[in-house]
């Protein structure tokens, strides 16, 4: 029993996972259809990715999300079929019908004994009474789809041109019904054969094809799974509804196709492109689409080999050779009229597609993101014990010891890199969701805005993905809310009366930069700087530089909204930026000009897990600088000691900071140095600034394992967390952004 309920629990958390997905794929491809309104690829992509969702519903039972997603697939279907057009209002439904299938399946997910509540199912009416008005609308919806169709058959007579499948019509007088049941199918408790004496009611058979592909070898077989396919010619006068009707009940557990008599060869070759993606001969590839019967094949395989000729000749080195010479499989179809030239170039189309995939093909497997998590935990540790075992080898200076080490250390490094890669994905998924966010704020606010993204495919950890999306959102709403200006007033300014919004990603000194810039009206320092007065923030004595003003939005409670909306005036959402990336070991910057836009900078870690370090020593203390943010390591003597905080660096005034003051480390003192000993500089370099470390000793790289800080220690000032050395000693980790920070 417990074995049945780990497998659906297991099962259900994969129909999350793929939902969520797909309806973040529904979101991006209705709104990149507003620019490519009559994109045939993006309208299938959507119906697919909706019907799948549907069906992956239907298998749990989820009747809510099955029941809407229904009606609306049947809009999809009606827009792919041209039945009905494309415009912004329609768009506008499917999106707020997306969002209605996400809200159900989040319910049937969290709560599936519970019946949905009343404001889900008044929102669910009121977008099926749309969505049927579609549906119920259809002739009208037709007649102009038939106008402007109308209108392009007299243009094309008008310049004595036709279509080159207008009277190319296949020779088939049936039915042709094409279905691939899913493996699943018998354990659902649906048998196939049901379906075909069902059919048999409406129509008379007159072939049936069993396709085998996937038939495994007989020891391999499950008698719980179905592995056979079908292809069917169906005499019937019954109407297409009515057969489709016969195979309602088991739609989510196969693929099937419906082809009409007198079908178009497009209809033939779009069933041809939808075959499964694997390796077929050109006569089974006419075979599984329906094109040929497998007489037909037979007689033109029997053809090919009657045809087939052998002629013995002699090569340059006079030895003698058969060659073989048999006529083209396509070319026996295409001389005895059993199929069209056309049919035959889209099925060696399809079959050259199918073994190019094949050549480059990946898999890729989904991972639980805990049990991902466990493993970097575990490499973490590896590294550790590395570390450990390299510090005791070279106790013992062993030659051998010492080679084998180095060799395991180097295994470590790899596997550790492998391991973090696991986790790295691209920001561009989190950014096109913003695409939303910005279509629906500027349409409640009557504004304009074009959102542009750049660097999508910048890399960084998940963790650090999920947890900027809010921030993101924040920034981003209040750029909409008090940055854009409304139409009317971007053209008495003289700027166009569509804003745009920039976000864009890229990576720099091993850190990662996002960049949220818009071309409003910018920060009125008069305002910020009176605002802050009002509220307490500063006194009206103080005196700030104009980056210390913009700075002020960031203050707990500071708004400059004379209005609370839903959107912004309440003084916590910048204030919650701030807090959490900080909380990333993070930076946010603002630089603005007012009346001509505002920018925000943040810059993050790529890796909250384990990097590369640079041990140093300061008294008796070690600490660790990431890598990364290392320039370079100079010397400091007492001449230099003693002219003050600043170094002459190549020309360059560079100022810096000794360790052990910060750390009130006092077993060294930087005025009165050992002798034989000087101190050394490390130059890191943050967000294009410079600034020196003053050490007392260069330990070199050790990879680090970054651990939180406790409470206790969480508002230490110029540490970002802690690891543990091969000795079992804890070290700091210097918070290099907080540090150049001061020193600057």
């Amino acid at each position: 029993m417990s074995d049945d309920t780990d497998y659906l629990a297991e099962g259900r958390q994969i129909f999350a996972e793929e939902s969520s997905e797909l309806l973040q794929q529904s979101e991006y491809i209705l709104l990149k259809l507003e620019d490519e309104p009559n994109s045939d690829e993006l309208i299938n992509d959507l119906f697919r990715a909706i019907h799948t969702i549907k069906g992956s519903a239907g298998l749990f039972g989820f009747d809510d999300v099955v029941a809407f997603t229904h009606v609306a697939e049947s809009v999809m279907e009606q827009l792919r079929d041209k039945e009905i057009l494309l415009n912004d209002d329609l768009i506008s439904l499917l999106l707020d019908s997306r969002d209605q299938i996400s809200k159900l399946v989040a319910h049937a997910l969290n709560n599936p004994e519970v019946l949905i509540s009343d404001n889900l199912k008044a929102t669910g009416d009121e977008l099926l009474k749309k969505l049927h008005h579609y549906l119920d609308d259809e002739i009208s919806n037709t007649s102009v789809v038939m106008e402007a169709e109308n209108e392009d058959k007299s243009l094309m007579l008008a310049t004595n041109a036709s279509d080159p499948f207008e009277d190319e019509r296949a020779s088939n007088n049936y039915w042709h019904i094409s279905i691939r049941f899913n493996r699943n199918v018998l354990t659902n408790g649906m048998d196939p054969l049901s379906f075909f004496r069902y059919l048999s009611t409406v129509g008379n058979f007159i072939s049936i094809t069993t396709l085998t592909a996937d038939l495994p070898s007989l020891n391999d077989i499950n008698p719980e799974e179905s592995y056979l396919g079908y292809e069917i010619d169906l005499n019937s006068s019954a109407s297409k509804e009515a057969i489709t009707e016969v195979f309602e009940f088991v739609q989510e557990d196969c693929q099937l196709e419906i082809l009409p008599p007198h079908s178009k060869l497009s209809d033939y070759a779009q069933l041809i492109n939808a075959l499964p993606e694997e390796n077929m001969a050109i006569g089974h590839i006419m075979v599984a689409s329906g094109v040929l019967t497998n007489d037909e094949l037979l007689e033109a395989l029997q053809y090919q080999q009657v045809h087939t000729s052998t002629e013995t000749i002699e090569n340059d080195q006079n030895e003698a050779v058969c060659i073989t010479t048999k006529p083209l499989l396509g070319e026996v179809i295409v001389t005895k009229n059993m199929a069209h030239a056309s049919t035959i170039d889209v099925a060696l189309n399809k079959q050259f597609k199918v073994k190019e995939a094949k050549d480059v093909e990946q898999q890729s497997v989904r991972v639980n993101a805990e049990k991902l998590g466990d493993l970097i935990n575990l490499v973490g540790e590896l590294v550790i014990s590395s570390a450990h075992t390299e510090l005791k080898a070279k106790q013992t200076e062993q030659p051998e010891l010492l080679e084998t080490v180095e060799h395991l250390t180097r295994l470590v490094e790899e596997i550790r890199d492998v391991t973090l890669s696991l986790r790295m994905v691209q920001i561009g998924d989190t950014f096109n969701r913003f695409k939303r966010v910005v279509r629906d704020i500027s349409k409640d606010m009557g504004k304009k805005v074009d959102l542009h993204i750049s660097g999508g495919d910048t890399e960084l950890d998940k963790t650090v993905v999920e947890k900027i999306s809010d921030p993101l959102m924040h920034l981003i709403r209040n750029s909409l809310d008090h940055g854009i200006e409304k139409p009317e007033v971007r053209t008495a300014s003289g700027k166009s009366d569509t804003a745009v919004v920039k976000l864009e990603a890229y990576h720099d000194s091993g850190s990662i930069v996002i960049k949220i810039t818009d071309d409003g009206g910018g920060l009125n320092p008069d305002i910020l700087t009176a605002k802050a007065i009002e509220n307490g923030i500063i006194s009206d004595k103080q005196q700030l530089s104009l980056p210390e003003i913009h700075r002020l939005i960031f203050a707990p409670g500071f708004s400059t909204a004379k209005e609370v909306t839903n959107i912004s005036g309440r003084g916590v959402g910048m204030d919650v930026v701030n807090k959490n990336i900080d909380a990333l070991r993070g930076q946010i910057s603002v630089n603005s000009e007012f009346g001509v836009g505002t920018s925000f900078t943040i810059r993050l870690p790529l890796t909250l897990a384990i990097i590369d370090g640079f041990q140093v020593q300061v008294g008796k203390s070690s600490y660790v600088i990431p890598l990364d943010l290392v320039e370079e390591c100079i010397e400091l003597d007492e001449q230099q000691a003693e002219k003050g905080e600043y170094v002459d660096l190549r020309g360059e005034v560079m100022p810096y900071l000794h360790l052990s003051d910060l750390f009130n480390d006092n077993d060294t003192n930087h005025c009165q140095q050992k002798e034989g000993r000087r101190n050394n500089i490390v130059v890191v370099q943050y967000g294009g600034q410079k600034a020196g470390l003053v050490v007392d000793e260069l330990l070199g790289e050790y990879q680090t394992v970054i651990k939180p800080l406790g409470r206790v220690f969480q508002n230490l000032k110029g540490i970002s967390g802690a690891t543990i050395l091969g000795s079992g000693e804890v070290a700091m980790i210097i918070d290099v952004p907080a540090l150049v920070a001061r020193a600057v």
